[in-house]
This record gives structure tokens, C-alpha cells and sequence, in this order.
């Protein structure tokens, strides 16, 4: 692992979002888009104008991605939506109708045009409380735009987390309450297989969402008190963790003209009053130079 770099890293928006995640850059419009779960909230910011916009969702909304016809598709507690940055959200599937007490949490478009998402035993009260997790429910699954949804493995995890898709046809994934991020082989009906671990028991935090850079290298936020970013190879090799001034990141993605800043949700779910008031930058968004350049999200179509 290389030392680690000096990185400044800046508060971009005091968002103070409870959940934050899921974010992504929208090239078109050159403008960010994340969630706030717990808020029920889509955010989106001009990073020129500093100029930054707020929708409400009718439900817990835990993922956002592009559309290849320039809106979006939305995952909300247990339904995958389509939404068109207005106040509507077209159904277009459940995901798991036979186990209530599961939710969407992970939601990324893969480089085939599908949405996938992960899911977990629901942790979130109706009034926006915690519950604890008392099992590992949680399952990956592919949606295309027709509204299909296949499972892509047998395999269950406690919290669903990161989707990245590498240049040999591997699928990198982690499940958060394991710590452990696991690598997956995707066949050509893209089910995946041959499961095996590529990094675990990291002892900052525990992994929640990733991104990709130019170089092949994913970029880790460490959630649950990890307050860095990991970055490693495909094959779980670290190779730089980088510092930052919130104690909970959760998804990050790279975004600007260049695709060289690197942004940075966090949350502040499950903090005490009093750590809050001593830190109020907890669950903003945040905004860092590494050095390199990401690569641009896919659509969904």
C-alpha cells in the first residue's frame, strides 16, 4: 500500500441528509444526483453554479441511476420506479413481494443496460427509526427496462453493497455487516458464480458503496466509523486509503467536466445529539482531488 497523499477535501453541500447515498453523475446535465434514504429525499447539484435542488419521494428511496432517455430509474423501500425529475414515480416492478420484511438497499445500472440492486432485511422504521438486523436476507438481482427481474445468485448477505463491473467480466460486490467484499464471475446469461473473497476485515469501518477510476482501481467508502475511502484493485490488492472529515461515507462517484473530482455522500443514521453537534458536517457531501479520473456512469435502456 502506497503512503497516503495529502488530500484536501471540502465540504461541498451541508446536506445533513440522514442516509445519504447513491450518488452519480449525470454528464448531460453536469449536475450530481444522490439520495437521502431516511429523508425520502433526491438531491441534485450544479457543481459551477453551486445551485442545488430537492424532490421528495413517497417512500424510502434508497438508489438513483441514469436513463439512456434522460431520466432516471429510482429504488424505492421494495419498487423500482421510473422518474422523470418531477414529483411522478412510475412503478415499474417490486422486487421481493414474498418477503415483506425486505428492502432495496444498493441500486447501480450495469454496463448492459440493467438496473441491479441488492437487497436487506428492512433496518428502517416507518417513522424513520433504526431496527436491528437479526438475519441475512439479502440478494442481488438484475432489471431490465421491460420490467424483468432475474436473481443472479443463490447467495445471501446481511447488507447488499457495491456494484462494480470489471474489464475480465467480474462482478465486485461486498456485504457491510460481513466486512467482507467479495469478487463474482458473470457468465453469459449474467447470472453470476464462482463467488470467492477478495478483501476482508479491513479494520476501518466496514464497506458500503464504491466507484471505479480510469485506471481500474474501486474507490470504498467506509461507513459505520471507517471516516476514509479505500482504494484497491480488482483483485482486493489496497493500494491507498485516503482520510475524511465525516465518520460514516457511504457512496461516492466521480463527476466534473473531467471526471476528476471525486464526491462523497455521507449519513448521520443511528448518531447521538451531541456527537452532532460537535460535528455538524456529518451526512454532507464532500468533494476531493485524487489525481485521477473516473469513468462515466451507465444508462439504464
Amino acid at each position: 500500500m502506497r503512503k497516503e497523499r495529502a488530500v484536501v477535501v471540502e465540504l461541498v453541500v451541508p446536506a445533513q441528509d440522514i442516509v445519504g447515498e447513491s450518488i452519480v453523475w449525470d454528464d448531460r446535465d453536469g449536475r450530481l444526483l444522490w439520495v437521502d434514504i431516511v429523508g425520502k429525499t433526491i438531491h441534485a447539484l450544479d457543481p459551477e453554479t453551486g445551485k442545488t435542488q430537492d424532490w421528495q419521494a413517497p417512500d424510502f428511496v434508497t438508489s438513483i441511476g441514469l436513463r439512456a432517455d434522460g431520466g432516471a430509474v429510482v429504488g424505492l423501500t421494495k419498487s423500482i420506479c421510473l422518474w422523470d425529475h418531477d414529483d411522478r414515480f412510475e412503478p415499474l416492478v417490486q422486487i421481493e413481494p414474498d418477503m415483506p420484511g425486505n428492502r432495496l438497499n444498493e441500486g447501480v445500472v450495469g454496463p448492459d443496460g440493467a438496473f441491479w440492486v441488492g437487497t436487506m432485511q428492512n433496518n428502517i422504521a416507518p417513522d424513520g427509526a433504526p431496527m436491528d438486523l437479526t438475519a441475512d436476507t439479502g440478494r442481488l438481482y438484475r432489471c431490465t427496462s421491460d420490467g424483468q427481474v432475474v436473481a443472479l445468485s443463490n447467495d445471501r448477505m446481511g447488507i447488499t453493497n457495491t456494484l462494480i463491473w470489471t474489464a475480465d467480466n467480474r462482478l465486485v460486490t461486498a456485504d457491510t455487516i460481513a466486512n467482507e467484499i467479495y469478487s463474482y464471475r458473470i457468465d453469459r446469461t449474467g447470472l453470476l458464480s464462482h463467488r470467492k473473497t477478495i478483501l476482508a476485515g479491513f479494520e476501518r469501518g466496514l464497506p458500503d458503496g464504491s466507484c471505479m477510476d480510469a485506471e481500474g482501481f474501486i474507490w470504498n467508502c467506509r461507513v459505520v466509523g471507517g471516516a476514509c475511502l479505500l482504494r484497491f484493485d480488482p483483485d482486493g490488492n489496497i493500494d491507498r486509503v485516503v482520510d475524511l472529515p465525516c465518520s460514516w461515507p457511504t457512496s461516492c462517484t466521480f463527476g466534473g467536466d473531467n471526471l476528476d473530482t471525486l464526491y462523497v455522500t455521507s449519513a448521520r443514521f443511528t448518531m447521538e445529539a451531541e456527537h452532532l453537534a460537535e460535528n455538524p458536517q456529518e451526512g454532507g457531501l464532500f468533494a476531493l482531488q485524487p489525481g485521477v479520473r473516473g469513468v462515466p456512469s451507465h444508462r439504464f435502456r
